[in-house]
């Protein structure tokens, strides 16, 4: 096997974000439901036999020290002497958007590599490799939705109903650091229990808990507010993902346009996107 081409790398919605407590660490105590999405990043890679690592940025520019490259080099502590890798990136998930893009990389990367060279190693030692990289990492390589406890390294597998959601990047970014360092962030939610979450319909389960970092994103970010109202302004109910600037709102069913309904022209430079849930990771099975 010489290159393995057109990889997914899906990004994620996180439902809700719950935050229920700060350890001693400082490290914040989270709940949240991890939901895979058809919105993607695509990579191609190819066997080089100099042991040189490199990678080539097929639309957006990434920094020259990615997580691609990371976990790329993390794994090639296991590889055979000679073995390196050429990695085309195709990026399509926007950068601080709360949407998992770079860890969700790295983890195609990891099953990618795993695969090239031949190596073969269990998806649990992946696991330990991809959450020295990424808190998000080892969720994308188990690759199933997913309840998510403790610092995020708690994962559940859980069963949702099929959806479709407008997903919303206003241009403005958001940096993590930030809003879980800010004095008026709410870290003292009561925590939910997974039984009670699971027994939502398929209306409510979307729509179950909030977001704790969304008050803090709307004041560091005013576009994050301006982006809620203005899915607001298209009839649809949205909140924030992850910890990023993106939001989200559920589509129903009632509008029966084949691609969910028809929308208005974002602001210029925001991205705007009508995305399915996906019921597993398309590479699930590549570890085991």
């Amino acid at each position: 096997m010489n290159a393995l081409y057109d990889l997914p790398a899906p990004a994620k919605l996180n439902l809700f974000l719950h935050i229920t407590g700060r350890r001693d660490d400082g490290y914040h105590l989270l709940q949240s439901v991890f939901m895979l999405i058809d919105w993607s990043d695509v990579l191609h890679v190819e066997l080089r036999r100099d042991g040189q690592l490199t990678r080539e940025d097929l639309t957006t520019p990434l920094p020259a020290d990615d997580l691609v490259l990371r976990a790329a080099r993390a794994l090639q502590a296991f590889a055979a002497p000679g073995q390196g890798a050429h990695i085309g990136v195709a990026k399509q998930v926007p950068a601080q958007a709360g949407m998992g893009g770079g860890s969700s990389d790295a983890a195609t990367c990891l099953l990618a590599l795993n695969r090239l060279w031949d190596l073969r190693l269990p998806l649990q030692r992946l696991e330990r490799i991809g959450l020295a990289l990424g808190a998000d990492v080892p969720f994308f390589l188990r690759g199933h939705n997913a309840w998510v406890e403790g610092i995020g390294e708690e994962i559940t597998p859980v069963a949702l109903p099929s959806g479709r959601f407008a997903v919303l990047k206003p241009t403005a970014g958001l940096d993590t650091r930030l809003i879980f360092a800010a004095e008026d962030l709410q870290r003292e939610t009561s925590p939910a229990i997974l039984s009670g979450f699971a027994a939502n319909d398929a209306a409510e389960i979307f729509r179950f808990g909030h977001n704790d970092l969304q008050p803090v994103a709307q004041r560091l970010c005013p576009e994050v507010r301006q982006a809620i109202e203005w899915l607001g302004s298209q009839g649809l109910e949205a909140r924030m993902t992850g910890s990023g600037s993106a939001v989200f709102a559920p589509l129903e069913q009632r509008d029966n346009a084949p691609h969910g309904p028809l929308l208005d022209d974002p602001p210029p430079g925001w991205q705007l996107r009508q995305c399915s849930n996906l019921e597993v990771h398309p590479l699930a099975g590549w570890a085991v």
